[in-house]
């Protein structure tokens, strides 16, 4: 059977499929009213309809409904008191000394948020039982409110979910949609379950929408939605929990990132993914990093998903001028329409039409030839605009470039300096349409020594879904100190979960020689607030201190610890493709050459040599400046730089000593 990888980016839809002849890239635009019609049309292009074949597709409709605030009409039922608790959050503020900061928005109206008569005690005991004459009230008010979903959240629902069930049972019963707390995160925290619960039943009936049409038009192949945890569920599983999609896309990226840089020797790696629109960056210190504590739109999201910190500087970020006259880039985007204003349409600068009258760009082999650009339309807005800011084109294209540079340097820090790594010790591995052009003088600033660009580098994100497995996550409150508990009750507290984890992997296909089931630990010092996880085992406490010593750079080992959650990890391992040697040829790299451009850097116009990446072999060596072209992407080389290219195909640059 054919298995694609499909990434539905701000611009491009990326296609990856692998059939018995080997891989195959593709990219169509992107229709952001309809993504599935960029998909149906982007297969129909491969020839991947003439047989049977198996999508794994990585979707951004749950994000982008939740960061437009375009999801369903929401309604909140939670314990009688506690209906302002999506509303107050935590005391914690963005911005501490901000007197004026922006008040944090809801998802739910407060007059749609209801105090429902129940109580269960944190050690599951039931104080009272759902009063259903009240439930009944407020399920005709929901029907009068032309409510489409409703969150459901009881206080305590995760050491014991009875009451929550009642209300579930009876809103299945008149067919209303329902997301609740105890299935979608059973944890204490009521805010962060809350506020969980709340987004996936925002995102559900959107969810529910499109995967049924996307099922539709590709049926009877079955297709399988990428998770922010790194893994792939059943289309099915993802309209039951779509909340887990939320991060989907860029996840494939960094498995993709992860299993490349391994092949190639780099364990240790920085993945650096620039698309149209934003700019994802994760690190991998041998692993790749999960977080149970997310932010999305302000909007606490507390489920596993890897650690990847986004930011809003892309190909399309549009470069406008400040209140303040100062030259600012994104997070706006041009997208996919109208686009750049070389794409022919649009009429905003972006950063692409800054790399293309820089030289860092051939208008003539966009996307293999197949997409014209129009450099004079760039360069007649790039004057307009430097016009008004009285300077030279070419100065403000460089201006551009280094503005979102800096916007992308400042989230590399978040995730490795901030956090206690030292970025000499890893490598950039590059990828995204866009991300070739800016990672040596990325690497640069932070003092990275090698950059990796992958082949296939613009679409990775698509063929990371065809390297990835099967994974679901299941967790459980216990809240006991850790010395109380010894091996034998930790197996009896883990054994629900094990068993659910188990069940859900065998109805998605796999049999029990394909699971792999993890173990794992929250654990904090008693009277602290915030847990680290780590794997279980019996020297889950040294592996504890350890880790808080790395992150917050102190550990008391003589302090005792508290288990907050355990958590299951389950794995089905699929069959994943193998990446492919190319033929080596030497250092000498002229057959692959096919022009000479200007190109500038730094205010200076240097004589560049073109290259076409697929003609280069293991071994050949180009020195900068030049660009390397690919069908789906552009890989710069400043001067200064040399690259190698290894026995994958993929381009290793370095400074020159």
């Amino acid at each position: 059977m054919i298995r694609v990888g499909v990434d539905t980016g701000g611009t491009f839809t990326d296609f990856v499929i692998l059939d018995p002849s080997g891989i195959r890239v593709h990219k169509v635009l992107s229709t952001p009213r309809d993504p599935a019609q960029a998909i149906v049309r982007g297969l129909q292009e491969g020839g991947v309809f003439r047989g049977g074949f198996e999508v794994i597709h990585g979707s951004t409709v749950a994000t982008n409904a939740l960061l437009e605030r375009k999801g369903a009409r929401l309604a909140f039922l939670t314990t009688a008191g506690f209906e302002d608790l999506l509303e107050i959050g935590r005391q914690t503020r963005r911005e501490l000394y901000n007197i004026m900061v922006e008040e944090r928005t809801p998802l739910i109206e407060r007059r749609l948020c209801f105090g429902v008569r129940e109580r269960t005690l944190a050690d599951g005991r039931v104080e009272k039982r759902v009063d259903l004459g009240q439930v009944e009230g407020i399920i005709r008010k929901l029907k009068r409110e032309g409510v489409e979903s409703v969150a459901v959240c009881f206080l305590h629902s995760y050491a014991n979910p009875a009451n929550e069930e009642q209300v579930c049972n009876r809103l299945g019963e008149l067919d209303f949609p329902f997301s609740a707390s105890h299935r979608v995160l059973r944890e204490y925290r009521e805010y962060e379950r809350a506020s969980t619960t709340a987004i996936n039943a925002y995102v559900a009936p959107m969810m529910e929408r499109y995967l049924g049409s996307l099922e539709e038009a590709l049926s009877p192949n079955p297709v399988r939605i990428m998770q922010s945890n790194g893994g792939f569920v059943t289309a099915r599983s993802a309209r039951e929990n779509p909340v887990c999609t939320i991060l989907s896309g860029p996840a494939g990226g960094v498995v993709g990132a992860r299993e490349v840089a391994a092949a190639a020797g780099f364990p240790r790696i920085i993945s650096f993914d620039m698309g149209g629109t934003s700019t994802d960056v994760s690190l991998c210190a041998g692993d790749i990093s999960l977080s149970t504590e997310s932010t999305i739109n302000d909007l606490p999201l507390r489920l596993p998903m890897i650690d990847i910190h986004t930011v809003g500087s892309g190909g399309g970020s549009i470069a406008a001028r400040d209140a303040g006259g100062a030259l600012r880039v994104g997070p706006q985007s041009a997208g996919a329409e109208p686009g750049p204003v070389c794409y022919g349409k649009g009429e905003e600068v972006t950063v692409t039409d800054a790399n293309l009258l820089l030289g860092r760009l051939d208008p003539d082999r966009f996307l293999g030839g197949t997409m014209p650009l129009f450099p004079d339309r760039s360069r007649r807005a790039l004057e307009r605009f430097a016009s008004r800011l009285k300077l030279d084109p070419y100065a403000l294209a460089e201006g551009i470039i280094r503005v979102a540079d800096a916007t992308m340097e400042r989230a590399v820090r978040v995730i490795s300096v901030e956090r206690g790594f030292d970025t000499r010790d890893f490598a950039l591995l590059s990828f995204g349409g866009a991300g070739g052009m800016h990672a040596c003088s990325l690497a640069q600033k932070l003092r990275i020594p090698t950059v990796i660009v992958p082949k296939n580098a613009g679409v990775l994100s698509a063929l990371g879904m065809l390297l990835s497995d099967t994974v679901k996550d299941y967790s459980l409150s216990i809240l006991r100190a850790g010395d109380e508990i010894s091996a034998s009750e930790f197996n009896r507290l883990f054994q629900p979960l094990l068993r659910e984890a188990g069940r859900d992997l065998g109805k998605e296909g796999f049999a029990k020689s394909r699971m792999k089931l993890l173990r794992l630990l929250d654990v904090r010092y008693i009277g602290q607030s915030y847990e680290i996880t780590v794997p279980f085992s019996s020297g889950f406490r040294g592996d504890f201190h350890r880790l808080h010593l790395r992150r917050y750079g102190y550990a008391d080992e003589g302090r005792l610890v508290e288990v907050v959650n355990l958590r299951v990890k389950a794995m089905g391992v699929t069959e994943k493709p193998r990446l492919g040697e190319i033929e080596p040829k030497g250092e000498d790299p002229k057959p692959a050459r096919i022009d000479r451009r200007v190109m500038r850097f730094d205010g200076r116009s240097f004589g560049a040599e073109f290259y076409d990446r697929e003609k280069l072999g293991a071994g050949n060596v180009v020195c900068g400046p030049a660009l390397i072209l690919d069908y789906e992407s552009t890989a710069v080389v400043p001067p200064h730089f040399v690259c190698r290219v290894d026995r994958f195909g993929n381009l290793i640059l370095r400074q020159r000593k």
